[in-house]
Formats: C-alpha cells, structure tokens, sequence
C-alpha cells in the first residue's frame, strides 16, 4: 500500500493513531524488532512521513505527507516515461542494424507461446490486430485478461475468427464479452494461417503444430516480414464478414436469443453448432430458425443472416 514496505507501514498506522512515541513503545505497539523499526523510521522519515522530535517520534499529517509523496512519484514516473521513450528510440535504431537471423524468435512449448502471446500484446499502444483459430496454446473458454485489460485502456482490438474457431469459443464468456469492451470482430470460411500483431512493432505466427497442438511458434520483429502479415491482415478484414453478437436486445421486436442466431447465421455456422453455441436441441433451433424466417420474409437460411445484419 502506497509504496510502503509492510514495517514501515505499520509503523506509520501506529503513529497516526497514537501521535508520538518512542522506539521501545513503537516495538510494543507493532510487536516488529528493534531493528526493523528503526530502519521503518528512518525511511519514513527521509519520505517525509514521521517527524523526530527530543527522542520521539510523530507522524506527518495524511494529507501533508501523501500530497507531497504522490508529486514525488509524479515525478518520478514522468521521467521513467521519458526514458522509456528513449530506449526505446534506441531500440528501434539497434533493430534497423540487426541480421536477418535476429529478426525472427522461435518458441516451443505450449506454456512458452502462451506466455509469449501475452508478452507480445502487453507492448501494444494502439491496436492489436488478430487471426483466431485451431489450435490453441491454451484453450478459449473466456476472454483473453490481457485482451480485457487493453481495451478498458482503450486499447483498439481487431479479430479475424476462421469459421471453425466461434464453434471453440465461448458465446458470452469470450465473444460477447471482447465485443461489450470494444473487440471489432470479423469471421472468414478459412484462415490461411493464426496470428497476432502489436502495432507494426510485433507480431507472433505459428510455426508448427498438429490438429489439436500448437507446438512452436515464431516471433516476428520489425521487418518486410512482419509488414507483409499486417498487409494479408488487412486483405482478411476487407473480406470478412462482420460478426455482431448483441450484448442486450436492440429493440423491442427481437430477444437477444433471437439476434444470436442471427448474428452467428450471417457468419455461414453450420446449424448444428449455431445449435450448441446457443445450448438448443437441433430440433428447437430448427423451429426458431423457421419462425425467425417467416418473420423475416426470407426463403433461405442465408438469407435470414443477410437481412438481420
């Protein structure tokens, strides 16, 4: 809490609510050493919290020693920011230099990706852009925390799904949940390959894996490499189908079960797992598609999807 090692703020809290004492009465109170006190003191006392005074000890006032605390670590932090934004300047010109060789990463092991993945989208400052499908390093049974904690930041997030991966998803868990926050979401019939790209700085790709086992990948710095994934990301996108899952009903005219089945019928999901994505027997998502149909006037299922989006 505020910076504050445990001792010292525990020596603090028992100034604040006895005013001034003494070491002994200090080691009583926070039941520390005498050794862990004092060092507690004299930290507190070069931050600015405790006042010496004939052999004892009194605490600042709260708003006295926090205000000043908290511009001391405004400070800090602009300088930190300042030199972050150097290094990396630096960085970046070290990079123009490097071989060919050190322009790629390999990484095996599903944990290793997995950790890798959430490295590479924590550098992003801007976007992140995504192609999703099988396999996974980790299986998506919710929204990615990283992903939640970039865009509460404001963090933009684009994603590609191939067709296959929303049957892998989790509708409201994962799906819904990344487009309540933000998440633009597209789906593709197939997706030539998986991917993440942070910024134009950044990217990972698989490198080989099996039908159920992503089992090593590549790390891509800045290069024709990498522009060539943000250009076949930007092909992908144009050519996608919008997926608009509804968080809460748009109308009065329509349940949010209703527009589900809608929004993943405009994707081109085979029935069957439109079906299991909305937890319906295929016989009941059949009935509802039909009436859905009749209500919408359309003859085809395709159709139906067109007009709801």
């Amino acid at each position: 809490m505020l910076g504050l090692r445990p001792a010292e703020l525990a020596v603090y809290e028992t100034l604040v609510d006895s005013y001034q004492l003494g070491v002994t009465e200090l080691c009583l109170a926070t039941e520390l050493a005498e050794r862990a006190v004092r060092a507690a003191l004299r930290s507190l006392t070069d931050l600015g919290f405790v006042h010496h005074v004939n052999g004892l000890h009194t605490a600042v006032a709260p708003d006295v020693a926090l205000a000043t605390y908290f511009l001391r670590r405004e400070d800090d932090l602009r300088r930190d920011r300042l030199l972050a934004g150097e290094l990396q300047v630096r960085y970046e010109r070290a990079a123009g230099l490097r071989a060919p060789a050190d322009l790629v990463e390999v990484v095996h092991g599903a944990e290793a990706i997995s950790q890798r993945v959430d490295q590479v989208m924590r550098t992003a400052r801007h976007e992140v852009r995504f192609v999703d499908k099988p396999p996974y390093a980790k299986p998506p049974s919710s929204l990615h925390p990283v992903e939640e904690e970039l865009l509460q930041r404001g963090v933009r997030f684009r994603g590609i799904y191939e067709r296959q991966a929303l049957e892998l998803h989790d509708l409201r868990a994962d799906l819904e949940a990344g487009l309540a926050l933000g998440e633009e979401a597209r789906v593709v019939a197939l997706a030539p390959t998986k991917m993440i790209l942070a910024d134009a700085h950044l990217g990972l790709i698989p490198l080989h894996s099996t039908e159920t086992v992503l089992e090593s990948a590549v790390i891509v710095h800045r290069s024709a490499l990498l522009d060539s994934l943000g250009a076949l990301f930007a092909r992908m996108w144009e050519d996608a189908v919008p997926l608009a899952l509804p968080g809460e009903p748009t109308s009065n005219e329509m349940s949010i079960d209703d527009a589900r089945l809608l929004a993943l019928l405009a994707t081109g999901l085979p029935d069957r797992s439109i079906a299991k994505q909305l937890g319906l027997s295929y016989r009941t998502f059949q009935r509802r598609l039909h009436r859905l149909m009749d209500e919408l006037g359309a003859q085809t299922r395709f159709q139906a999807g067109l007009r709801a989006a």
